[in-house]
């Protein structure tokens, strides 16, 4: 089987820019092309693509996936180092969850504190303006 790389973003889901930005960074191989210069892509790709595809949208970072493909190429190996990766991506969802949740508390408290008056008296306005106001810490990490 050989497919085109507009076929392999429709079975993949994966726009064709990410095809070849991920044969740039080196997480697909470049594919063989035809004499007209037409990439092919073989059912290796097809999978190799759709893990990239699923950790992406597991959220795991670029570095993270690269790693993991590498060691789908040792099979027997001990799956430690997978294990280590996935765990540590959860602490930072985790994190982030948590995050959000106190997002989501403040906005709610500031919501319904709002007397839905004047813009004057406006206590979402207040509290944007003076970050004091705010009960918990929800800010992301300063860049």
């Amino acid at each position: 089987m050989e497919i085109t790389i507009g076929e392999l973003s429709r079975r993949t889901g994966v726009k064709v820019p990410t095809v070849r930005y991920y044969e740039e960074i080196g997480l697909l191989q470049a594919p063989p092309r035809t004499e007209g210069g037409q990439r092919r892509y073989d059912k290796a790709v097809v999978e190799r693509l759709n893990f990239i595809r699923h950790a992406r949208d597991l959220g795991f970072e670029i570095d993270d996936i690269r790693e993991l493909l590498t060691m789908t190429g040792t099979p027997q190996a001990s799956c430690h180092a997978a294990d280590s990766i996935a765990r540590k991506h959860l602490e930072e969802v985790e994190r982030r969850i948590a995050r959000l949740l106190a997002l989501k508390a403040e906005l709610t408290r500031m919501v319904n504190e709002c007397g839905h008056g004047r813009v004057c008296d406006c206590r979402v306005i207040e509290v944007l303006a003076n970050h004091a106001l705010c009960v918990g810490e929800h800010r992301d990490d300063p860049a």
